[in-house]
């Protein structure tokens, strides 16, 4: 088996829980191929117990055939390994090294176990839906898809923006607020939760679209098919206004069209037997902590 590694730099106190990683996959005999920029940032911290392969890009990692992607860190690392992954199937998991972990959901504490149960395939895979960006300028490049949300924003401290937003073509509603979210249903627990947005279970094929700041009250977050086509055009007093993609942000002309639909692949999430997302909310949104409850 083969499994790549990636990550971000970190301060040293995790540096022990990453010494356990690369130890534990070599008591398997795993062959780790860790990504080129954080095997720079490792170098001379960690002993490496064995000969290790390095990637840099999207093509990198399919040359090496890898069965497993591990994130080290927390949400904002799991979904940079998408730009990596993208429609390659490749299975990723995440060991949280950061605080709330939605999507990096196993604990640095069970490395050994969680390593344990991956070369014993103990494991089942959650499908996640993405969301892709198009336009005339090619955004993103070849990178123009979301697991989280796609998101439109005011790019600085100007008047809020007046999103005009349309369905399939059809005018849908005109959101004067300081941006709009597009958020898929992993998403959903995210940006789009903070700002009054539902939970959608994943799986359920919806989308939902959450207005930031609204001005008028009666405007509130719509759940809509996976199946629509969501275009944009900006109205505003600034000329330019921010569009983020995840964690990638570009500045555009408020002429700028955009349009939002589902994309062509999906995320494949390893969940860890005993693991699923019911247990996830509970323990990370606290749900259950009440005193009538014991």
């Amino acid at each position: 088996m083969k499994f790549a590694i990636y990550g971000r730099q970190f301060n040293s106190s995790v540096l022990p829980f990453v010494q356990q990683m690369f130890d534990s996959l070599a008591t398997y005999h795993i062959q780790p191929c860790v990504y080129e920029h954080y095997n720079g940032f490792l170098s001379g911290k960690i002993n490496f117990p064995g000969k290790i392969h390095v990637f840099s890009n999207h093509q990198d990692l399919l040359a090496q055939e890898v069965d497993v992607m591990i994130s080290l860190g927390g949400d904002g690392t799991l979904l940079d390994t998408v730009s990596l992954i993208r429609d390659s199937q490749i299975p990723v998991i995440g060991i949280n090294f950061g605080r709330l972990g939605f999507l990096a959901s196993i604990n640095k504490d069970e490395i050994a176990s969680a390593i344990e149960n991956l070369v014993n395939k103990a494991y089942t895979l959650d499908n996640r839906a993405l969301l892709a960006v198009e336009s005339d300028l090619q955004l993103f490049g070849d990178e123009n898809f979301a697991l989280n949300d796609v998101t439109i924003h005011k790019r600085d401290t100007s008047a809020m923006m007046i999103i005009h937003t349309y369905l399939n073509g059809d005018f849908l509603n005109s959101y004067w607020a300081d941006g709009l979210i597009f958020a898929t249903p992993t998403g959903s627990t995210a940006y789009s939760l903070s700002c009054g947005g539902p939970i959608i279970f994943p799986q359920s094929n919806n989308f939902v679209v959450t207005p930031i700041s609204p001005h008028n009250l009666n405007v509130r977050p719509i759940i809509l098919s996976d199946t629509n086509i969501i275009s944009f055009e900006i109205e505003s007093r600034g000329s330019k206004y921010l569009l983020s993609c995840d964690s990638r942000t570009t500045i555009l002309n408020s002429t700028t069209r955009i349009t939002v639909k589902k994309s062509n692949f999906e995320i494949n999430l390893i969940r860890l037997k005993g693991e699923d997302y019911l247990s996830t909310l509970r323990r990370k949104l606290l749900w259950g902590i009440d005193t009538r409850n014991y």
